[in-house]
C-alpha cells in the first residue's frame, strides 16, 4: 500500500503548477483553481476507495437461522455466528459477522430488517482483508 492516494498525487503535482502559475499570473486567479483541484481530488479518492470498500457488519438478532439462511442465499455471503449476552438482562443473544462490499450494504440491511425489524445493526469500514474465503464480486 502507498503513503499516498491516487488524489493526493494529483493533488501536489497541481499544487506546484498552480503555485508556478499563482506567482506569475497573481494568486487570486490560482486560488480558484486550487480549490477546483482540491475538490476533483477528493473525488478521485472517492471513486477509486468507494467501489473497493468493504464493510463488517454486526448484527444482534433473535432470528439468526432466518438471516443466516437470507444473507447466504441472496448475498451469496458467509456469516459468523458469535455467542453472546445481553449485557442488562444476562439474556443469551446470537451475534452474526459478516464483511460485504460497499454496494451490498444497503440488500444485507433491506435482508435484516425484512427478517427482524428489532435487529441491532452496526457497520464498520474495513481497511484490509487477509485470508478467509471473501471475496470481491465483479460488478456487472
Amino acid at each position: 500500500r502507498s503513503v499516498f492516494s491516487v488524489g493526493e498525487v494529483v493533488m501536489f503535482i497541481n499544487l506546484f503548477i498552480l503555485s508556478s502559475a499563482g506567482l506569475l499570473y497573481g494568486w487570486d486567479k490560482a486560488m480558484y483553481s486550487l480549490v477546483a483541484y482540491f475538490v476533483i481530488s477528493k473525488m478521485i479518492d472517492i471513486v477509486i476507495k468507494g467501489l473497493d470498500e468493504s464493510y463488517a457488519v454486526m448484527i444482534v438478532t433473535n432470528e439468526h437461522d432466518d438471516i443466516t439462511s437470507a444473507l447466504n442465499d441472496r448475498l451469496g455471503r458467509g456469516v459468523t455466528l458469535l455467542h453472546g449476552a445481553g449485557g442488562y438482562t444476562g439474556e443469551s443473544k446470537e451475534v452474526l459477522y459478516c464483511v460485504v462490499t460497499r454496494l451490498e450494504v444497503d440488500k444485507l440491511k433491506e435482508i435484516v430488517l425484512e427478517k427482524d425489524e428489532n435487529a441491532f445493526v452496526t457497520i464498520n469500514a474495513v481497511h484490509d482483508i487477509v485470508g478467509g474465503r471473501f471475496k470481491k464480486k465483479a460488478i456487472h
